[in-house]
């Protein structure tokens, strides 16, 4: 067994990681939902103020926000997402700062 549910209760499991983030020093929490050869979900939680810092973008992605507000930052735009929104992450590096307690699910395309 993989450890990761054929069958997952997003909204269950978003309201678990949103706790431990408010508990956690980091103010975030995350799990990998699908875990394939071809792609990756990982439910992100971050609570109020937390921010995941500029990284790199994967090759294809996007970002669903299934509560809160977040910021997705590049050098160039601040895009403001609201709970039912989804965006194609930009190919380019970026951050992600929860203006409030927020759970987003980040699927990613693998080659």
């Amino acid at each position: 067994m993989s450890g990761h549910p054929e069958v997952a209760d997003v909204d269950v499991l978003a309201a678990e990681l949103l706790q431990q983030a408010r508990e956690h020093h980091s103010r975030r929490a995350a799990r990998t939902l699908v875990a394939g050869n071809s792609q990756r979900v990982t439910l992100i939680a971050l609570a109020e103020g937390a921010e995941l810092a500029e990284h790199d973008s994967p090759p294809a992605a996007t970002l669903h926000v299934l509560t809160g507000r977040v910021r997705l930052s590049t050098h160039d735009h601040d895009r403001l997402l609201d709970r039912g929104q989804l965006t194609v992450i930009p190919p380019e590096r970026h951050s992600l700062a929860a203006l409030l307690d927020s759970a987003v699910l980040l699927t990613v395309a693998l080659h």
